[in-house]
């Protein structure tokens, strides 16, 4: 039997399925063209400048400027990144987010257009990390990056309970990969974090691989096979600084997970949260019915907006932003 599948049928107190009540057409359409234009094209050798051109595609359609916030690169002390800052904020309070892309691919106005409404309805700024990226700079620079910003907001004086730390698919794994790492090290941990389709183990042991490989509109196994080779070398998959899954989730920070029903990568959120349920951890698992991988980045869903608001609820919960 394989050590990493278990049975994870009695978490019903910490999730809730959300199934869509409006906007049918319009994420049934998004599913058909991520299932034709996008996941037949994603072969079993997963070429980098491919990922980022199909990115990109995204990026230029996505806007530079938002009403009421303003972005502001920072290049110092060994970090770069970007900040997104609402007309109205509290000095004290920040998101660090860590973005998707497979390690290899990123898209500010993507995720500045994403992040905006959580730093207005929350009067917080989010700091979105430059990290290297993968195939050029492999594990560990991305998760060295991540670390170094932490350790940056520390600096600028940011207390542990006032920063949030935030990300998305493989930007999920580095948050909790920089949790554990924080945990071990013994630096004082942020407020709460939130993993949005995070893909959480390498080693692609869960259920749902299998079980969700001809739903998902997008993911498919080779992808993920081809994700994994560019950013650690197999020796490394079940190490939990890679496949933060396989760590020890006791001490950790509240955590909110937010999944689509038919990704294959579900069980990384479910069998996440159940490991911070058996720890101790607060813990929230949302699995949101028919969408696709990282729908909150895609503006115009109905379900975007809500998972926004639920976000918003999850860290002013466990923070004293009020």
């Amino acid at each position: 039997m394989n050590p990493y599948l278990h049975d994870y049928d009695n978490i019903d107190d910490i999730t809730r399925v959300f199934e869509p009540d409006k906007g049918h057409w319009k994420y049934s359409l998004l599913n058909l063209f991520l299932r034709v234009f996008v996941k037949w094209r994603l072969g079993r050798e997963v070429n980098a400048q491919f990922v980022r051109d199909l990115i990109g595609k995204q990026e230029h359609q996505a806007p530079k400027q938002l009403p009421g916030i303003d972005r502001i690169n920072v290049d110092e002390d060994g970090v770069s990144g970007e900040w997104v800052v609402p007309d109205d904020y509290h000095q004290n309070r920040v998101v660090l987010f860590l973005h998707g892309g497979a390690f290899i691919a990123t898209s500010p106005n993507v995720y500045a257009t994403m992040l905006a409404p959580w730093c207005q309805a929350l009067g917080a700024r989010a700091f979105m990390v430059d990290y290297r990226l993968a195939p050029e700079h492999p594990f560990p620079a991305a998760s060295n990056d991540c670390f170094a910003a932490y350790h940056w907001l520390l600096k600028q004086g940011f207390h542990p309970k006032d920063i949030v730390i935030a990300g998305d698919s493989a930007g999920g794994n580095l948050v909790l990969s920089t949790l554990l790492r924080l945990k071990a090290e013994q630096t004082p941990l942020p407020g709460c974090a939130v993993l949005l389709s995070p893909f959480l183990d390498f080693t692609l042991s869960s259920r749902s691989g299998l079980t969700n490989a001809r739903k998902d509109p997008f993911f498919t196994l080779a992808f993920a096979i081809g994700v994994r080779k560019h950013y650690a070398p197999g020796e490394l998959h079940s190490d939990p600084r890679v496949s933060p899954l396989l760590g020890n989730f006791e001490g950790l920070p509240p955590m909110l997970f937010q999944v689509g029903s038919t990704e294959m990568l579900l069980d990384d959120s479910v069998r996440a949260a159940q490991k911070a349920k058996e720890a101790g951890v607060p813990v929230k698992l949302e699995i949101w019915e028919k969408l696709p991988h990282v729908f909150q980045s895609m503006d115009g869903l109905p379900q975007t907006k809500a998972a926004a608001d639920r976000t918003c609820q999850f860290i002013t919960q466990y923070t004293d932003w009020n």
